[in-house]
């Protein structure tokens, strides 16, 4: 959608300049040599232009990881969909021109449309170059609008996406049975199923026999499926739905988290953190580790926009030992491994045989009835036979107790590690991280053992690398540009002054992304490098143009200078408004329709949309700074 304007401009370019210059000459020259010179007149703006706006694609080419992979299609689809565009504007447009652009054509100045457009264009330049200061401080004051805006834009990785469900994951206690967390999931799946958006719940215990599901007992995920938004309550959102939802399921004991299913997968294989945003703290003991994780949430607390805080509860988890009397198996005529096959096969049980049930296999274990083995003192109560054909309790041959210890042990890099979970909500991923790291490093100066370390983990890694790359390609790539288009005129104050349009049209860009709301990401820095290769297009067209027209007239005086810079504007303005248009109306959709990928489609296309808005100040900007240097030109000649 952010090329398909683009495509078309190229093609305008010729056939307009073929369209006038037919007109212009009236049938005194053959066709042929009249659409050749044409074409051979617009050649290289079209040529400047469309390396303008390849070159301007080399960051994206260079992005890795997960925005790579999101984002390098897309700038292969447009590269090469720019070149051939570019090649049939060069080649079958021109034919087109030759074949098809024949009869009676209308002057341009003759068209409706056309004619009111180059009347007032014609108007407002000329007042413009009459006030020509005046003029010129419009933009400066819009980019310094945009900066000043700028500094009120908050960033992220990449914009949230809406997969249209969410994933529920309460976290208990560690101490919990499996019975008691079965009974607290199906609560909170009724509570949920009681809300009127949604369509279907689906909560998972456990884990799945596989080493990449380590959750445990007492970590549960929900699913929950939501309808259609048409029948949704009046006024309501998904962050209402989601506070709503999390103010009707606090139990005691239990800490919610609120994520999507797919990002949470992403969040989890990136990063190892469940949230978008977590703190990892390493260090050599469990019980210091839990303190620590447990200090760093009471801080992060304070910090604005914190949400879903969780430290993780490393111990407490209980545990029944089984410890052996040597002096007392021994008095029995036992031996450790007779009292070891008794515990297996009472408590834990064996595999007898396998019952095979059609395609299905199912094991058949023996081991005592439940009620004969759920507590301590039933379990002291198994007996163990004796050599001597007597059975004793197995409470008088070993010592049981309940013990707590670690619910799972996590490491990292050699190095023991627990963590801290958050969500962050209304306000900017990066922008939280960073100040809550500082308040963070603040309160615990000179409070870590040695040997314990604190890291910040999350989607915002991912942003931050991002931008380091883009903040050294993007101004490689506009430095390439501007040699581009310097090696096309010559002259670096020509060059300069077609570059205008850059900090203008990032100006509107960065206005128009704040009147959305949407903060800087991967995906609005891609619509940036976008804009930055179709902004110079118009500015490249009217100077070229503007460089025949002087050449030809050769102006002696300062009215002779505005009359040709008047001319040569006049001739330009309906391409380069045809071209900025055409931009334009093929990035309406992603604002007019909703539909899947519109998260990231809409602030990629934001960029584009507003800077093409505001370059069309720039169809001012070139003719009124080219003719300023003309002047002071024949001043420096007198």
């Amino acid at each position: 959608a952010i090329a398909i304007g683009t495509l078309v401009d190229m093609g305008i370019i010729m056939s307009e300049n073929s369209y006038r210059h037919l007109v212009l000459d009236g049938g005194e020259r053959p066709r042929l040599e009249v659409i050749l010179e044409a074409s051979k007149e617009v050649g290289s703006a079209v040529m400047t232009a469309i390396l303008t706006t390849v070159v301007s694609f080399i960051p994206v080419f260079a992005l890795e990881a997960q925005e790579g992979k999101l984002f390098r299609p897309l700038a292969y689809t447009k590269t090469f969909a720019l070149l051939a565009s570019v090649f049939i504007a060069l080649t079958l447009t021109p034919t087109l021109c030759f074949y098809l652009l024949r009869g009676k054509l209308i002057p341009v100045e003759e068209a409706p449309f056309s004619k009111f457009l180059v009347k007032y264009y014609e108007k407002i330049l000329r007042w413009i170059l009459a006030h020509r200061k005046q003029f010129l401080s419009i933009p400066v004051i819009i980019f310094i609008i945009s900066v000043i805006v700028l500094t009120r834009i908050g960033r992220e990785f990449m914009p949230p996406f809406d997969e249209g469900s969410i994933l529920f994951m309460p976290v208990v206690s560690p101490a919990v049975s499996l019975t008691e967390a079965q009974k607290i999931m199906q609560i909170q799946d009724k509570i949920i199923s009681s809300f009127p958006e949604v369509e279907s719940v689906v909560g998972k215990l456990g884990r799945a026999e596989t080493a990449t599901d380590p959750a445990p007992v007492e970590m549960f995920e929900t699913i929950i499926n939501l309808k259609p938004k048409k029948y949704w309550r009046k006024g309501i959102t998904k962050e209402k739905l989601i506070h709503e939802m999390d103010a009707a399921l606090k139990f005691p004991g239990v800490a919610n988290i609120w994520t999507q299913p797919i990002v949470n997968r992403i969040d989890m294989l990136a990063t190892g953190i469940r949230t978008p945003v977590g703190v990892k703290i390493f260090g050599n003991d469990l019980k210091k580790l839990e303190e620590i994780a447990d200090e760093i949430k009471n801080i992060v607390q304070q910090v604005k926009g914190a949400e879903d805080l969780y430290a993780e509860r490393i111990t407490g988890k209980p545990y029944l030992e089984i410890i052996p009397k040597r002096e007392q198996i021994a008095r029995y005529g036992l031996t450790i491994r007779d009292v070891q096959d008794v515990i297996e096969m009472a408590i834990g049980g064996e595999n007898l045989t396998t019952t095979v049930e059609g395609r299905e296999r199912y094991p058949v274990r023996v081991r005592y009835l439940r009620e004969l083995r759920d507590s301590p003192e039933k379990i002291r109560r198994v007996l163990v036979p004796t050599p001597s054909g007597s059975q004793v309790p197995l409470g008088q041959i070993a010592e049981i107790k309940l013990v707590e210890g670690p619910a799972m042990i996590n490491s990292e890099n050699g190095m023991l590690r627990a963590y801290v979970l958050m969500n962050v909500r209304g306000r900017d991923i990066v922008g939280f991280v960073e100040e809550a790291s500082k308040l963070v490093a603040k309160k615990m100066a000179g409070k870590l053992p040695p040997g314990y370390s604190i890291q910040w983990s999350g989607q915002f890694e991912n942003q931050v690398r991002a931008r380091k790359r883009l903040s050294i390609l993007v101004p490689i790539s506009l430095f390439i540009n501007y040699m581009l288009i310097f090696m096309n005129f010559k002259s670096h104050r020509k060059a300069l002054t077609i570059f205008t349009a850059i900090p203008v049209t990032l100006a509107g860009g960065i206005l128009l992304l704040a009147v959305y709301g949407y903060n800087f990401s991967v995906a609005v820095w891609v619509g940036f490098i976008a804009l930055f290769g179709i902004a110079v297009d118009d500015g490249v067209l009217i100077t070229t143009y503007l460089d025949q027209v002087f050449a030809e007239r050769k102006p002696k005086t300062k009215e002779e200078v505005i009359e040709a810079t008047v001319y040569a504007g006049k001739a330009r303005i309906r391409p380069a408004f045809m071209t900025t248009i055409t931009t334009i109306l093929a990035l309406l959709p992603i604002f007019l329709f909703s539909g899947t990928g519109k998260e990231v489609m809409r602030p990629m296309a934001i960029p584009s949309f507003g800077g093409m808005i505001i370059e069309m100040i720039t169809w001012f900007i070139v003719p009124t700074i080219y003719s300023w240097f003309e002047e002071k030109k024949l001043h420096k000649e007198i």
